[in-house]
């Protein structure tokens, strides 16, 4: 993610939230680094495999709830089909492993 860099129009933004103190973006590593920009922080993008409503009640909750269990920290975007987490890079692997399990728990 980076905040406060002018763009060129051929870096394909996955996600932007503007707030009064600036807009971030999340590109992807490659991009960064080919505009020599430092990364504020490097993310795994994962994505929820269930259809999840936007009035959708406990989802966000109950994902950033199992993955704070184990100190992994989540940023959590909503689509409209799904919901996607931005979790350390150094954390994917057992971030996805926590995700499955607690999908088989609900899911059986």
């Amino acid at each position: 993610m980076v905040s406060g860099v002018a763009l060129s129009d051929d870096i394909d933004v996955a996600a932007m939230v503007t707030e009064a103190e600036g807009t971030m973006v999340v590109i992807s590593a490659a991009d960064a680094m080919r505009l020599d920009i430092e990364p504020e922080f490097v993310a795994a993008w994962l994505t929820l495999n269930v259809e999840s409503p936007l009035d959708a009640v406990g989802l966000t909750a109950a994902v950033s709830s199992a993955l704070a269990a184990d100190g992994i920290p989540c940023n959590m975007l909503a689509g409209y089909h799904h919901d996607h987490l931005l979790v350390p890079i150094e954390s994917a692997e057992r971030a996805i492993a926590i995700l499955n399990a607690l999908g088989e728990e609900h899911c059986p």
